[in-house]
C-alpha cells in the first residue's frame, strides 16, 4: 500500500477548501493507521471485548461515506454495504472471508463517489435525501459531520494500532 499524501489545509483557505481539506486529511490518517499491517493484524481488536478493529473501522467509514454522500446528499438508493437486518453493525463484524483488499477498495470507491457527488452541490444546498431522522442537511453540515466522524474514529484507530504493534503518532 502506498502512503497517502496527508497535508493540512492552508490556514487562510476559504471555507470549502478548508472543509474538504480537513476531510481529506482525516481520510488519509485512517489509511496511514492501516498501513503495513496484514489481514490478521487489521482484524485485531484493541481491548477485547471491544469490537473496534482497523478492518472494521474502514468498513464502517465506507458505510458512512455511502450513507451521507449517496443516500442523504443525492437521495440515491444506496443500501448498506455490510449491514443486514440481522446485524445492522456488520461493518464492525468482518467474517473470516472478508479481506483488507476488499474493504480498502470499497472504502476508496465510496470516497471517490462522495467527491463526485459533493462537487455538484454548494455548501448551502440542501440534500435531496433525508437522514434516518427525516431531515435534510446542507453540504456544509455533512462535511462538518464527516470530519467529526473521522476524527472520532481515528482516535479509536490510534489505540488499536498501538495495541497491535506499538506504533503511535500520525
Amino acid at each position: 500500500m502506498t502512503t497517502p499524501e496527508r497535508t493540512e489545509p492552508a490556514i487562510d483557505a476559504a471555507e470549502r477548501p478548508m472543509l474538504e481539506g480537513w476531510l481529506e486529511y482525516h481520510r488519509a490518517t485512517l489509511a496511514i493507521k492501516c498501513e503495513g499491517l496484514d489481514d490478521a493484524q487489521l482484524r485485531k481488536a484493541s481491548v477485547p471485548p471491544a469490537e473496534f478493529t482497523l478492518l472494521g473501522l474502514v468498513r464502517h467509514m465506507a458505510e458512512v461515506e455511502r450513507g451521507w454522500f449517496r443516500a442523504v446528499l443525492t437521495g440515491e438508493d444506496a443500501p448498506p454495504i455490510y449491514g443486514t437486518d440481522e446485524d445492522p453493525d456488520a461493518d464492525f463484524h468482518p467474517g473470516e472471508s472478508d479481506t483488507w483488499e476488499e474493504a480498502r477498495a470499497t472504502w476508496l470507491a465510496e470516497i471517490a463517489q462522495a467527491r463526485t457527488n459533493a462537487a455538484k452541490y454548494g455548501l448551502d444546498d440542501l440534500s435531496v435525501g433525508l437522514s434516518r431522522s427525516g431531515k435534510q442537511f446542507n453540504l456544509r453540515w455533512i462535511y462538518t459531520h464527516m470530519i467529526e466522524e473521522y476524527a472520532r474514529h481515528n482516535g479509536h484507530a490510534d489505540l488499536v494500532r498501538e495495541r497491535i504493534d506499538g506504533a503511535t503518532g500520525v
